[in-house]
């Protein structure tokens, strides 16, 4: 396999928008081809290149930043008309499979699934959409997925908003009653485990976005390695099955340094 590293193309900041207290929207021009689920690497001159999932297809794409870390911070305190690099889009995305379907985000992982249920919302049924967070000020594109016509569920921890619980919850009962065709997911790794433990449980296949620190997305680095699996290259999106089948799956990640840290 070639792993040629690109030189980052340079795209101007064009939309800013503040969607909670921590994550923001950023919208540019590029005209990359790009699957839903997949990520581009987000060059912050000066500072660093880090993985984000593409949330808005498309000409006009966007990423939704969660400003925690020192790159990410830098990536919402830049203003319209700045300029970032990228490279890609890399990774291998979520696979849209017609039928009934059921996609389960918790906290920032809507923002990679709501491509996602753009194209599900086109080609056929509208998918049940369970969107949990902690607190309802976390919750994220709920108007944006409501708009496409999906029915939608909302769970948060303490009850602020919709149903009081956790998205796992309200995945179980939607399992129990309904038959799915197709079960996405994107998240807590912990509530992910979860989910494609349920699918197995149900007899449905589950679609999950693996999260792990990247550091060139090409494959060269192996920072992202799991049980000898690239998620770089070979994910971030698995079935199901092939992630539980990792023992850090649920359990742990590696951090910068390479050492394991407990989720």
């Amino acid at each position: 396999m070639e792993r040629h590293l690109d030189r980052p193309r340079i795209v101007k900041l064009l939309e800013k928008k503040k969607e909670t207290e921590l994550v923001t929207t950023l919208r540019f021009d590029d005209d990359a081809d790009a699957g839903p689920g997949q990520y581009v690497m987000v060059w912050v001159p000066g500072v660093d290149e880090i993985p984000m999932s593409l949330t808005y297809l498309g000409p006009r794409k966007g990423i939704a930043v969660h400003a925690k870390g020192e790159a990410t911070k830098a990536l919402v305190s830049i203003g319209v008309g700045d300029r970032v690099g990228l490279r890609g889009p890399y990774g291998n995305g979520f696979r849209a499979v017609r039928g009934k379907a059921l996609v389960v985000a918790g906290g920032t992982g809507i923002a990679s699934l709501s491509p996602l249920i753009e194209t599900l919302s086109k080609k056929g049924p509208k998918p049940t959409v369970v969107i949990g967070a902690k607190t309802a000020g976390e919750l994220l594109y709920v108007k944006r997925v409501k708009k496409l016509g999906a029915d939608v569920i909302i769970t948060t921890d303490d009850g602020t908003e919709g149903r009081k619980g956790f998205a796992t919850d309200a995945a179980s009962e939607q399992l129990s009653k309904a038959k799915f065709k197709q079960v996405y997911t994107c998240g807590p790794e912990i509530m992910m485990k979860a989910v494609a433990e349920m699918g197995r449980c149900h007899h449905v296949p589950v679609q999950v976005s693996l999260e792990r620190f990247m550091k060139c997305g090409i494959g060269i680095c192996d920072a992202c390695a799991v049980s000898g699996i690239q998620v770089c290259i070979e994910g971030p999106v698995f079935c199901g099955q092939t992630a539980l089948e990792l023992v850090e799956f649920g359990k742990y990640r590696r951090g910068p340094s390479g050492l394991k840290e407990r989720l």
